[in-house]
């Protein structure tokens, strides 16, 4: 048996091929057949069938005159779709809309094989407001949400039934509020039971979560609020519960889970049998996880494993599915409880059995094969900017590498139902992407492989990887890319890219490290040095105590991580340390303030976007996760955020933010001008009405924001050498 292991989404993502697995919860994944050895996809208005051996167009599942809606004359624009179980009929969702970062709300369409008929689900709900539609085990019925409430039709005579009525805009019945989506990965919000007879759900009440009131003034001709509900750190999460409602109709069976409702959260859930769920709950601090069992029909839960850290826990990685083997006995799980990233397998008991021996960290689970007695990850023992495919015996052992030696860079496999055979994708910095088919576990190449045509007219930066030892002992991943004309006679300007927070890496070996997209031209060929540092805290694969140092320690720690490390680069001869600038987006913007303002003999320039400025103004479940609770850990969210540090500007900053942004909103940059004002800090300031934390939307706004990037720091970080 074959375990598909959902990935977490990630803005750094590898390329991955077009009938790759989408982002986590966004939609279903790859729809490999029966045999494995063939999957489907949409492509150009058709579902086609390919065999993944061998290269060619497919044989075609439907038809652009069977996506044809009666009357129409164009066929559905399928945006994902997935098979009933007996592969007779085809769900297809079109007609999307976003949901705060992906576009999980539309219109959701039948087609039926063996009838040749396509009919449109969800009559007389609004248009676009269904949501994670799925067939039940037995293809015969739909269920969806739909403005806040669970509804199953029957594809049979299309009645429909509403399993729950009290959902509201606060009261959420199968999806999640904002911040459960944002930083929980959590979107779709309810599972069928195994036997099709019920479903289990997951339901929020944000009726107490505040509005953060964003500001339209260009919409209309009168400004109007967009409210945002937002829980901003010390304010309670939504109150959380999982119940089980009949599809025949009637009262949810609500799940006994200890402790209180609203100081704790559910991030995953899934059903254990057909007559159990299985829960993971994080408390409020997020440092302490339980996982119990819970009876569909009493409710009486009975927690089976824990496990506590002194900084946090995380949820599980797959947002959606659960690593079951052994007929259900027994279920794999990541932890980090001796230092390093491990799995294990672990019964119904709580009894663990380690799987992955060794000082290094597993990156990601990717499939469980139990015929062939292997688990499948991701893992780079020896180089923490890397990503490789390993496997280990199922009962345990020593890993063995499967990706080859000769491809060093980064690696992403999307492993068949059979274990056969992958969907591989391969980048590095020097290396365009390539797709190609593999067989496991001997990684033979059976189809593709081919550079594509884009790549002859692509000039990839010459990105070199180093490491630094800083002051402190630490030693830093780092990259750099030197001028084309590069003469170490010269002194050269370096312009340094930072993230610096535990949501993502920025010393990664692959293709675009080192880009940059917001510089209109080439920075190697004006004369600029780009670099990035990788800081602890980064959820780099180098232990856990690399990673969760930063605990109680964002805009300290992860600073003078970067601060120190950049000292050790402007050692080179040839940088000109009269001309160091900083730049980054969101946590990047944060640390790029911090670091000009605690730092200021370091850095000169800095140009921040999307920053939060006070740590108080965002999530709680982010920043409580990395910094604290409130009362007691007030003074680590204060002290240590940029809005503390601003009396401290001696270089010249750039702030740039959207007004619209409902992630990072813009009173952070209200607050920052506020306290600069106050100081007598002279700096300069891009607004962007109604744009989002993208900074995307509107005509003009991408090439505006690379000229406005590209002016400010020619101004005051000019290229060349000298």
């Amino acid at each position: 048996m074959i375990q598909h292991i959902a990935r977490r989404a990630g803005m750094a993502g590898a390329l991955l091929l077009a009938a790759a697995a989408t982002q986590a919860q966004v939609g279903p994944g790859t729809q490999w057949t029966k045999d494995g050895y063939g999957y489907l996809r949409a492509q150009d208005d058709e579902i086609v069938q390919l065999d993944a051996r061998k290269p060619g167009a497919g044989t075609t599942i439907l038809s652009k005159q069977q996506l044809t809606p009666a009357g129409k004359d164009a066929p559905l624009k399928v945006r994902r779709f997935s098979l009933s179980d007996d592969g007779q009929r085809v769900l297809l969702n079109t007609n999307t809309q976003k949901v705060w970062r992906y576009d999980t709300r539309g219109d959701y369409w039948v087609y039926d094989l063996k009838a040749k008929q396509l009919v449109q689900l969800g009559k007389g709900r609004p248009e676009s407001s269904l949501m994670f539609a799925k067939f039940s085990p037995d293809g015969t019925k739909v269920a969806y949400v739909s403005e806040h409430n669970l509804y199953v039709e029957n594809l049979a005579d299309h009645a429909i039934k509403a399993l729950t009525t009290d959902g509201t805009d606060r009261l959420i019945n199968g999806t999640f509020d904002w911040v459960y989506e944002e930083e929980l990965d959590c979107r779709d919000g309810f599972r069928w039971a195994p036997n099709g007879e019920s479903l289990a759900y997951w339901q929020l009440d944000a009726t107490k979560t505040r509005n953060y009131l964003m500001l339209n003034t260009t919409s209309a001709l009168y400004p109007y609020t967009v409210p945002v509900e937002y829980p901003v750190v010390g304010e309670d999460p939504s109150r959380c519960r999982v119940g089980v409602v009949p599809v025949a109709g009637g009262p949810t069976k609500w799940m006994e889970v200890p402790g209180d409702a609203v100081q704790h959260y559910l991030p995953r859930m899934e059903w254990a049998g057909p007559a159990e769920l299985i829960v993971q709950q994080l408390n409020r601090r997020q440092n302490e996880s339980k996982i119990m069992l819970c009876n569909a029909a009493t409710g009486a839960a009975k927690v089976i494993y824990s496990e506590t850290d002194k900084a946090w826990v995380d949820a599980k990685d797959g947002a959606v599915g659960w690593n079951w083997i052994e007929g259900g006995k027994k279920f794999v799980w990541a932890s980090e409880k001796d230092g390093w990233r491990h799995l294990y397998a672990v019964d119904r008991a709580g009894h663990e059995q380690l799987l992955t021996k060794g000082n290094y960290d597993v990156i990601s689970l990717e499939a469980i094969d139990e015929r062939a007695g292997t688990v499948y990850f991701m893992a780079s023992p020896t180089n923490a900017t890397q990503t490789y495919l390993y496997r280990v015996p199922l009962k345990g052992g020593a890993a063995t590498r499967v990706t080859p030696a000769n491809e060093a860079g980064s690696h992403n496999y999307d492993i068949s139902p059979n274990g056969k055979l992958a969907l591989h994708n391969y980048s590095s910095t020097s290396a365009f992407p390539t797709a190609d088919v593999v067989s496991l576990p001997a990684h033979q190449r059976l189809s593709g492989g081919d550079v594509p045509e884009q790549a002859k007219n692509s000039r990839a930066p010459k990105t070199e990887f180093f490491q630094v030892k800083t002051a402190d002992g630490v030693t830093l991943d780092g990259w750099m890319v030197k001028p084309t004309n590069f003469d170490p006679a010269k002194k050269y300007p370096i312009v340094f890219y930072v993230y610096g927070e535990p949501a993502s890496q920025t010393v990664t070996d692959r293709f675009g490290t080192g880009a940059n997209r917001l510089y209109q031209g080439n920075m190697a060929d004006d004369g600029y040095i780009y670099a990035s540092l990788e800081n602890r805290g980064a959820p780099a694969p180098r232990g856990r105590e690399f990673r969760k140092a930063i605990y109680h320690n964002i805009g300290s720690l992860n600073i003078r991580d970067q601060a120190l490390g950049a000292q050790e680069v402007l050692k080179n001869s040839f940088v000109d340390t009269s001309r160091v600038a900083v730049w980054g987006w969101s946590g990047g913007g944060s640390s790029t303030l911090s670091l000009l303002m605690q730092y200021p003999k370091i850095y000169k320039t800095g140009i921040s976007i999307a920053a939060v400025d006070n740590q108080l103004n965002y999530d709680n479940i982010y920043q409580e996760r990395y910094m604290g609770l409130l009362p007691e850990d007030r003074h680590f969210f204060v002290d240590n955020s940029p809005l503390a540090h601003a009396k401290n500007l001696r270089g010249n900053l750039l702030l740039i933010h959207g007004t619209g942004d409902d992630n990072v909103h813009y009173n952070n940059a209200e607050q920052m001008i506020n306290e600069l004002v106050k100081n007598n800090k002279t700096f300069q300031l891009m607004s962007y009405p109604n744009r989002t934390h993208g900074i995307s939307e509107g005509e003009g706004t991408s090439r505006h924001l690379a000229s406005t990037y590209t002016k400010f720091l020619k101004d005051n970080c000019p290229p060349g050498g000298r």
